[in-house]
């Protein structure tokens, strides 16, 4: 566990107060570029939460993810990351966020900005500004980062871990989508930015694949459909993706390739009583877990030695995701949520033996609500996971407690 330092600590205020700036200044244009109507319906909320996470990890994880719950992020040998036991205190789930409604002769016009302090990429393990939301919606259209259409951020359960439920469709990314069915029950198609992830295996040391680069020529297609229904709803997502790698070496072997990456998520939410509820989903595809909450790679290698031409070729794995999670409001001061979510890939012939296979992860926990927008609550966390051939498992088991105090004020205008 890193110690933030003072230059940390200042570079992190700096890119704060950027950050802010830059937000309120493009929520105030993209209000101000419309003719205004009925301005006693517009307004702007500034929203968020801090958050403590403190506990224990009986086991071990990869440091850089010591506050948090991914099964990939597991040791794929013994002791890979020390020793087990290790005591954490985290405030990076803390939030703040800005959105506007602004009533315009096109529509009403929203807009989010907003971020946690979860550093990830580059900043992983760090306390630095993460954006989630970069988005705005006019009418029946929208634009900026926010979440693909081929998720259900209504699976999410009531828990106080961050990650979330490995098995789950969960994704940010730049997009512009078309509303042509807005409301309760609604269509939403999107035109996402591509990335993709590979895993070159038994083959990561070859030079021949230094060369090897993906090439996107078309966005990825995100789609969903959700029918709201008196107990609940039921949501139908797809995902079709057209992911292309090119050789550009001269030697005589071809390593270029492209595969159709697609997913079907089927997932529901179903209200048993007014203080019960169940969130359900289903996920099975080809190539696309980089949609997933916690899935390592989209394409990994597949031996074809019968093609000196070809020896290797990339190939889309197959994975499939369940969740299964129940919220309970016991009472005005207590909350549960409990469940349990998992995911299975399908491994090429090229990976490596430790390469991950399975992942399980489940959740339960008790919470405290001593007065409106105060949680104070413990966290039971356990997550699991399989190698590809090597016979590899380890799991960890976790303690944590959170303290969260949210915060809202819409001011009308």
């Amino acid at each position: 566990m890193k110690s933030i330092s003072d230059t940390n600590f200042s570079s992190c205020v700096k890119k704060i107060l950027s950050v802010f700036v830059l937000g309120i200044s493009i929520l105030i244009f993209s209000s101000s570029i419309f003719e205004l109507r009925a301005q006693d319906k517009n307004w702007l909320q500034i929203y968020g939460f801090v958050m403590t996470d403190a506990g224990y990890n009986f086991d071990q994880i990869k440091p850089t993810w010591y506050d948090a719950m991914r099964p990939s992020r597991l040791p794929a040998f013994k002791n890979q990351y020390g020793t087990d036991g290790n005591t954490f205190i985290s405030v990076r789930q803390t939030r703040f966020g800005v959105k506007t409604s602004t009533q315009t002769e096109m529509g009403e016009l929203t807009t989010v900005f907003d971020f946690d302090m979860w550093g990830v990429g580059a900043d992983e393990g760090q306390l630095t500004i993460r954006p989630r939301h970069y988005y705005a919606e006019l009418g029946h259209f929208g634009a900026g980062q926010t979440e693909s259409a081929f998720m259900d951020l209504d699976v999410f359960p009531n828990t106080f871990e961050y990650w979330g439920p490995n098995g789950m469709g969960f994704l940010r990314l730049p997009q512009v989508r078309w509303i042509p069915i807005k409301g309760n029950t609604h269509l939403v198609i999107a035109l996402e930015m591509p990335g993709v992830s590979a895993d070159l295996g038994v083959y990561s040391d070859r030079i021949e694949l230094a060369d090897v680069n993906p090439h996107l020529p078309l966005p990825d297609l995100g789609v969903h459909y959700r029918q709201a229904m008196d107990w609940g709803y039921v949501q139908l997502g797809g995902m079709l993706r057209n992911i292309q790698w090119e050789d550009q070496s001269p030697d005589s072997i071809d390593l270029s390739g492209k595969v159709v990456g697609w997913g079907v998520s089927l997932s529901s939410g179903i209200n048993f009583s007014e203080n019960v509820l169940l969130h359900l989903q289903g996920i099975y595809g080809e190539g696309v877990e980089n949609y997933f909450n916690d899935a390592p790679v989209d394409i990994g290698i597949k031996n074809n030695f019968s093609d000196s031409k070809k020896p290797i070729k990339g190939v889309a794995l197959p994975d499939l995701g369940i969740v299964a999670f129940l919220d309970v409001t016991w009472n005005s001061k207590f909350t549960s949520s409990f469940g349990y979510s998992m995911v299975d890939i399908t491994n090429s012939d090229g990976q490596a033996p430790d390469a991950y296979s399975k992942g399980q992860y489940a959740v339960a926990n008790l919470g405290y609500h001593p007065v409106p927008d105060v949680l104070v609550g413990v966290e039971l966390q356990w997550i699991d996971r399989d190698n590809y051939s090597d016979g590899f498992n380890s799991s960890a088991t976790k303690i944590d407690f959170s303290f969260k105090y949210n915060f809202s004020h819409k001011i009308l205008f």
